[in-house]
């Protein structure tokens, strides 16, 4: 049966939960659709914490904050729709449309700032699903958060698909001067019919390059993730992503390799079905074709970085890229010695 593409939809059902010994699943495709499924649900949740330590020492940071579970943006390929289960979810339509949100976020990273004897460490805002998600817009947590940031002079690196950023200009700017904010674009595409059905409630190409120009020009640290990179569908615009976000201000840039961890890969494929049935095969054989013949690859480290003969071509042509548009160029390390536990300007003073 033909599916109707639903607009703004990445997953295209509710994919079982593997914590649930029974099964339910619902199409978005049921006739009742626009009903009760389109409609994205707010539900707030009362962590104790909301600060996350990084383990390992692959990461330049040591501790992250997401403010919402679930991410809007309806990425096919999201390596985050597995965490979703853990809150009783399904990966698929659920991760895009059941939205976890944190409003004692800002409240309780306050908390963490004043436990004595902390020392300040980069902050990742977010790194699991999207600080600057469409829900943002009207909850403001972010915002909420950075402006924390600002008050105590702690820095913090962003990284997010949504060029709403921008709203937060005037708490990124005095940030910047003192060198305690950076932010990383995701921009895995410079093609805007592959955006609109890769990622469809992101930031339009135009806009996130726009964004990408505004930042640069306010003197705040830009980077890009050029992420992720899938054999058959961008593979291909590694050049010409690279040389564009040059042209637009980005500092330095970073890549991974796409790889099917858990429940993403029935929803990926799924939507390569809905979006692509001409190339599916050829996509998801080169897919494995990167990590040893499997679509999956639990060690994170090993799944951005791939192996074999296409996942050499990828990196080689990145590394060309790099020397043509970013020979030397490194991005700034963020001031952690301005910290103290003290909130706001006045109160130094004393």
């Amino acid at each position: 049966m033909q599916k109707n593409i639903i607009k703004g939809q990445g997953a295209t059902e509710n994919i079982h939960n593997r914590f649930f010994k029974q099964r339910y699943e619902t199409s978005i495709y049921q006739d009742d659709y626009e009903e009760e499924i389109a409609k994205t649900q707010i539900l707030e949740v009362f962590p104790k914490t909301i600060v996350n330590k990084i383990k390992g020492n692959s990461l330049p940071f040591m501790y992250s904050i997401n403010p919402y579970q679930g991410c809007e943006h309806g990425c096919a390929y999201c390596y985050a729709r597995p965490t979703h289960q853990y809150w009783g979810y399904s990966a698929g339509v659920d991760f895009e449309r059941i939205i976890l949100v944190k409003k004692n976020a800002p409240e309780l990273l306050e908390q963490f700032f004043l436990k004595r004897g902390y020392k300040a460490s980069t902050l990742q805002l977010s790194g699991n699903t999207d600080c600057y998600q469409p829900l943002e817009r009207k909850l403001e947590i972010t915002r909420k958060i950075l402006q924390l940031c600002l008050d105590y002079r702690h820095p913090v690196s962003i990284i997010t698909k949504n060029a709403l950023v921008l709203r937060d200009l005037d708490i990124l700017k005095p940030l910047a001067e003192k060198n305690l904010v950076n932010v990383s674009l995701s921009i895995p595409t410079i093609n805007e019919h592959l955006r609109r059905v890769l990622e469809p409630r992101t930031s339009s190409v135009k806009t996130k390059l726009q964004a990408l120009k505004t930042l640069a020009e306010n003197d705040i640290p830009t980077h890009v993730m050029v992420a992720p990179i899938i054999p058959g569908l961008n593979s291909s615009e590694i050049l010409s992503i690279l040389k564009t976000i040059s042209e637009h201000g980005a500092i330095t840039f970073g890549y991974t390799l796409v790889g099917l961890n858990d429940e993403v890969e029935p929803v990926f494929k799924d939507w390569l079905e809905t979006h692509f049935p001409d190339r599916k095969d050829k996509v998801l054989n080169q897919i494995a074709s990167l990590h040893n013949g499997n679509l999956a690859e639990r060690n994170i480290a090993k799944r951005n970085t791939g192996n074999g003969n296409f996942a050499d071509m990828i990196h080689k042509t990145f590394e060309i890229g790099r020397k043509k548009y970013f020979n030397q160029a490194k991005f700034p390390k963020l001031s952690s010695d301005l910290f103290d536990g003290t909130k706001g300007e006045q109160l130094r003073l004393f």
